[in-house]
C-alpha cells in the first residue's frame, strides 16, 4: 500500500480544496475540512482503479510532507528564518 501526500487549501471563501502532487488531475473540494479530506481519499481510490482498468502504470509516491510545520513572513516571528513546530 502507498501513501499520498494530499494538499488541502482553504479558499478566501472558506471551502476547501485538495490536490495530490503525484497523481495529475486528482482533485476534491468540500465546504469542510473533514469532508474534503474524505472526498480526496474517494477521489484517489477511485483515480488509482482507473489507471489500473486502463492499464497505466500506478505512479509511486515521491512528495514529501512536513506534518505541523509553519513557515512566517513576519519579521521577528519565531519561525521568520526556518520551520517552527505548529
Amino acid at each position: 500500500m502507498s501513501t499520498y501526500v494530499i494538499i488541502i487549501e482553504r479558499s478566501e471563501r472558506g471551502s476547501y480544496g485538495a490536490w495530490c502532487p503525484d497523481l495529475p488531475g486528482c482533485v476534491a473540494a468540500a465546504d469542510h475540512q473533514d469532508e474534503c479530506l474524505q472526498l480526496m481519499r474517494e477521489a484517489i481510490e477511485f483515480h488509482l482503479e482507473g489507471m489500473r482498468a486502463h492499464g497505466e502504470t500506478i505512479p509511486k509516491p515521491t512528495t514529501v510532507a512536513a506534518k505541523g510545520q509553519q513557515w512566517s513572513t513576519v519579521p521577528g516571528h519565531p519561525c521568520r528564518n526556518g520551520f517552527a513546530s505548529g
